[in-house]
């Protein structure tokens, strides 16, 4: 867990991506990025959600915001390559992409699972964001130092029961980044991941319909972690895997 302390202007001039911008923590993330100075491009599949958190960045006076609509469910190489085009038109380059978006599915016996939701779960939670990453990995390179950060979770970490497709889309995340952080070496892109852990989420509520949730971290509460990866003061970390909050 990291009680990083961010500088005001600690992601000035930055351009950064946010899947999953519309809710929970993306959203959260997407504010607090925008409030330390960066450029956010807010990402989703809810064009309504995502014009919420865009005015709310603009009334607060921060940099203009920048929304794009897609369902990573459906999703193309075509999207993602003309998703790259247009940030590298526009902005000129990419400094961060927030990994943040995924479904949770229905849990239960992974001797039952539902063939098409574990199909949907990894196409959102592993295919997706590996072509988003590899499309936008050329206009990630001409950022001075840029951040790419997955969302992992800890029963990506060691298996739980009834957690099934979600759980194995996240030992996927988490050995996805490993990979891709060893390619990219000592080069200006650094990639990381971040375990959550139990947050006040739609999502969690789901999982957990008779949990207290005032007894959760909210996700603001976690974004220290958030901004260090993102800020210049990570620059050297790579291949991590870091907890938001203590595992208990």
């Amino acid at each position: 867990m990291h009680t990083y302390q961010a500088a005001e202007n600690a992601l000035e001039n930055k351009v950064i991506l946010v899947t999953g911008a519309g809710d929970g923590i993306g959203r959260v993330a997407a504010l607090t990025y925008a409030r330390h100075g960066a450029t956010v491009i807010l990402l989703g599949k809810t064009t309504k959600k995502l014009e919420c958190v865009y005015d709310e960045i603009v009334a607060a006076g921060d940099p203009q915001p920048a929304i794009v609509p897609l369902d990573l469910k459906g999703a193309t190489k075509q999207h993602y390559r003309d998703l790259a085009a247009t940030i590298e038109q526009q902005f000129g380059k990419l400094d961060g992409l927030l990994n943040n978006a995924s479904i949770l599915g229905s849990l239960g016996p992974l001797e039952h699972f539902c063939v098409s939701t574990f199909e949907n779960i990894m196409k959102v939670n592993v295919t997706a964001q590996a072509m988003i990453t590899k499309y936008l990995f050329p206009v990630m390179r001409k950022a001075p130092s840029a951040s790419i950060v997955f969302t992992s979770s800890g029963v990506g970490r060691q298996g739980r029961e009834f957690w099934g497709a979600y759980a194995i889309s996240k030992f996927a995340t988490e050995g996805m980044m490993q990979t891709w952080a060893a390619e990219v070496g000592k080069t200006n892109i650094r990639i990381n991941c971040i375990n959550p852990g139990a947050t006040r989420t739609s999502m969690r509520a789901t999982a957990y319909p008779g949990e207290d949730k005032d007894k959760l971290k909210t996700p603001e509460e976690l974004m220290p972690t958030y901004l260090y990866l993102m800020s210049d003061d990570s620059a050297q970390v790579n291949g991590q895997s870091l907890d938001a909050q203590p595992r208990s």
